[in-house]
């Protein structure tokens, strides 16, 4: 649910000359994929990128190749290095990142030059910066998932 909340953020009145609002449907996929490994299925990637696509404005189909080949890349890297620390983790998130940013451009139809591109460096930099705090809030809200809210016996 909480990626669904997330991919609803450009939906918010923000008025940029440039791209600047980062991803954050895709930020939250790669925090709690990175969070619990076993929670989202490989199948997810589907229907999140779905949803992402509807309310992002990208092209049908592109949130849904992204989100569907980050699951299978991180399930990759998952079998490769099964334990991983908070650097690693935010190195890999800074890949994936960077490429869904670039990928999207592409997608997106417009044609982009070399003097356009530049105009993607704050939107990357404020992604890339924004996963640790997002990774957090998922952790706090899988230890919420996780409580017990009510004891018997």
């Amino acid at each position: 649910m909480t990626i669904l909340l997330a991919s609803l953020v450009p939906l918010l009145p923000v008025i940029a000359p440039a791209p600047l609002l980062p991803p954050f449907g895709f930020i939250a996929l790669l925090a709690w994929r990175m969070a619990r490994p076993g929670l989202l299925p490989l199948w997810a990637g589907l229907p999140l990128g779905l949803f992402d696509d509807l309310y992002s404005g990208q092209p049908l189909g592109s949130g849904i190749l992204l989100f569907s080949l980050t699951m299978i890349a991180i399930e990759m890297i998952e079998m490769r290095f099964p334990w991983r620390g908070f650097w690693q983790d935010w190195a890999v998130a800074s890949v994936f990142i960077v490429l869904y940013i670039g990928l999207c451009a592409l997608f997106s139809g417009t044609p982009l030059s070399l003097s356009q591109t530049p105009l993607l460096l704050p939107q990357l930099g404020l992604s890339i910066l924004l996963f640790p705090m997002v990774a957090r809030l998922v952790t706090a809200l899988d230890n919420l998932r996780l409580k017990r809210v009510r004891r018997f016996g």
